[in-house]
């Protein structure tokens, strides 16, 4: 979900309540036009400037008498209101309320694990493994990826406009929702309680624990109340209706399926089925798709990875079922944000190209594609992702913080041979800032202590990017999470190069050399008028920082620098225990530096101290799995784009300085 400038300013963590009187809602609620818009000469114009998709809202209420708080919940749910330009989400959803026309908005392509040269697994002490699994062809498309084409027929509107235009955008939920209503039996009302069961099929899902869900937090939104500027400049307002209590015994006559939910570990407030990922031997020493464990008994757990699928949602779930294929332990669905488990929290996906951070996290893929700046996250999947991390992380003791909440392109390298291979996602657009306030913990500016938290606005910053469609070819306009840096307070001046890459920078959408995101935290090295450099990859990294418009603010926290004597320190890509802490029977894995070093007078952002630690489990039977935890102590730092290890022998940990 993409975030507008002027949110940006918006009270963070949960939403606040606009309170107003029941009678006074439910009066307004068919009203064509706003009881608080401009009259005569005013009122004209504001159709046409920043009043007007709210005065859409009220018109399509008005002219299918569905509630116009209902209308403007459900549209929050999906798009929060914004229209993206008329480009269509990952899973094919037009306008603010993502009214879906798969059949030509969506690409079948491999999911990420089956392309490129990253070992998923990342185990040195096992081949690596290269899974080349390919999508299956998609089936009939289900109902919840075609409602652009019935909305069509519903309001007799061409689909162009349908996608292009908000107003029949929303004059098409507006007809879906009345349908809704009335295949249930139900009559039009200007109550928004007796609505429930119709935005449930809204949802388009097919069991009930979903359906429950959407609906809840649709209903969620109308309690509490929203506020805020779109993408497109428009100001929408939902007054909170606090006491209001839907007919929830609606949703009992669709006579949806039951979720195979036995078994999942989520909270309660998603919607949550079991689809195993298979733990089988088909061959001889050759077994999928996980290693059994007994976490957070025998190792700790300390890592959430943010992944994106690069494939739709039918397709990815019958590879994670795929015993030679790959495995991560959730997959979340854009639409309606249903989330599938496939391994449990106990045992170790093969995910994150890394098995020091596998063996140490939880994986989660997120239906999306990386290079498509113009397709968009629903805010429903953002929402449901943040449930289950803010549960995972309650439960496991994981910080809610950007050393600990990692993306895929954020997990190192585990030795020198596979940097090049680390895969990139989700990408410079995945919403990051918006994505934390959801789990109520925003980057809000700190102490000044020398240090800085990456926080540039989403939607006015647009970095040039090439390669989403094309390499060499520039990407399309659009927000992003990430800023660039440079080798000087100049735009004109060189990139930063990454030098364990052995390549020159460029501004490819998959190139993270010169590139920090947002929620990251850096020591700063200097500052120049409207720029700030920062200790990254070894080097003074300059980024663009102007105090009206500012990438970054001012925190405060834990660094290291080497220790009094020592003019450089090595760096490692994972925090394996020194070859004493190995039992018999367990192989001694390399302590591998990777071609990088932290020199004398820089300082990095400390995440936390830990002990070396290597979970053995390279057989089907699990007789032989250990799990080795060394002596020597090791911090986990943020190093360049992604976060690195260092002994802490090595180097000295202190607070920063302002």
């Amino acid at each position: 979900m993409r975030r507008s400038d002027t949110d940006r300013d918006r009270t963070a963590g949960p939403r606040r309540i606009r309170t107003t009187t029941g009678a006074l809602a439910t009066a307004s609620l068919l009203l064509p036009l706003l009881g608080a818009a401009p009259s005569g000469a005013q009122a004209s114009g504001a159709q046409t400037s920043a009043h007007r998709l709210q005065l859409a809202f009220a018109s399509a209420s008005a002219e299918y008498h569905v509630p116009r708080s209902v209308l403007l919940g459900v549209s929050y749910l999906q798009s929060r209101w914004d229209t993206h330009g008329g480009a269509p989400s990952v899973t094919g959803g037009y306008g603010p309320m993502h009214l879906t026309d798969a059949r030509t908005a969506l690409a079948d392509a491999p999911p990420h694990h089956s392309q490129g040269t990253e070992d998923a697994r990342g185990d040195s002490a096992r081949p690596p493994l290269h899974p080349k699994t390919r999508v299956p062809e998609s089936s009939a498309l289900p109902a919840r990826l075609t409602t652009l084409p019935r909305a069509a027929e519903l309001t007799g509107l061409p689909a162009e406009r349908l996608r292009t235009e908000p107003a029949a955008n929303v004059a098409g939920g507006a007809a879906l929702l009345a349908a809704a209503q009335r295949d249930l039996g139900e009559p039009p009302s200007e109550d928004p309680a007796d609505w429930y069961g119709a935005v449930a099929r809204f949802s388009g899902a097919d069991d009930s624990a979903t359906a429950t869900a959407y609906a809840n937090d649709v209903y969620d939104v109308l309690r509490t109340g929203e506020e805020r500027t779109t993408d497109a400049g428009q100001r929408i307002t939902l007054a909170a209706q606090p006491g209001l209590a839907p007919d929830t015994a609606q949703l009992t006559r669709r006579g949806l399926r039951t979720l195979r939910a036995d078994g999942t570990e989520c909270p309660k407030t998603v919607s949550c089925e079991w689809i195993p990922a298979p733990y089988k031997e088909f061959g001889e020493g050759d077994y999928g798709n996980h290693d059994v464990g007994d976490r957070p008994a025998g190792q700790s757990i300390r890592y959430i990875v943010i992944h994106d699928t690069e494939g739709t949602w039918a397709g990815v779930l019958n590879l994670v079922q795929d015993p030679a294929y790959v495995s991560w332990n959730y997959t979340l669905r854009s639409t309606d944000g249903h989330i599938a488990q496939h391994v449990k929290a106990k045992d170790v996906a093969w995910h994150s190209g890394n098995w020091y951070v596998n063996a140490k996290s939880i994986g989660l893929e997120h239906e999306g594609f990386l290079v498509d700046p113009d397709a968009w996250y629903t805010e429903a999947m953002y929402l449901s992702s943040a449930r289950l991390v803010s549960y995972l992380a309650e439960k496991y003791g994981i910080p809610l913080d950007r050393q600990h909440i990692l993306g895929h392109g954020n997990v190192p390298g585990p030795t020198t041979s596979t940097i090049a291979g680390m895969h990139t996602d989700p990408g410079p657009y995945w919403d990051w800032r918006h994505y934390f306030e959801l789990l109520g913990r925003p980057f809000e500016p700190g102490t000044d202590g020398g240090l800085v938290t990456i926080r540039p606005d989403y939607a006015t910053n647009q970095p040039a990017y090439t390669g989403c469609s094309t390499a060499g070819q520039p990407c399309a306009t659009h927000g992003s999470s990430e800023v660039r840096l440079y080798s000087d307070h100049d735009e004109k001046s060189a990139l930063i190069k990454d030098t364990g890459l052995g390549t020159a920078p460029t501004t490819g959408v998959n190139d993270l050399s010169s590139r920090v995101s947002t929620g990251q935290q850096y020591a700063v090295a200097d500052r120049h008028g409207d720029w700030t450099a920062i200790w990254y990859l070894g080097q003074k990294a300059w980024f663009k920082d102007p105090k009206k418009n500012p990438a970054s603010v001012p925190a405060s926290g834990r660094v290291v620098t080497p220790k009094a004597g020592l003019t450089s320190v090595p760096v490692y890509g994972r925090a394996y225990p020194e070859a004493s802490a190995y039992p018999t029977g367990v192989p001694a894995q390399a302590v591998s530096p990777l071609p990088y070093a932290l020199l004398k007078g820089q300082k990095y952002v400390v995440g936390e101290e830990l002990p070396g630690e290597y979970y053995y489990a390279v057989t089907f039977t699990t007789g032989s799995h250990r799990a080795v935890i060394g002596k020597d102590l090791y911090y986990e730092i943020q190093f360049g784009h992604r976060v690195a290890f260092v002994r802490a022998a090595d180097v000295l940990m202190e607070p920063s300085a302002g």
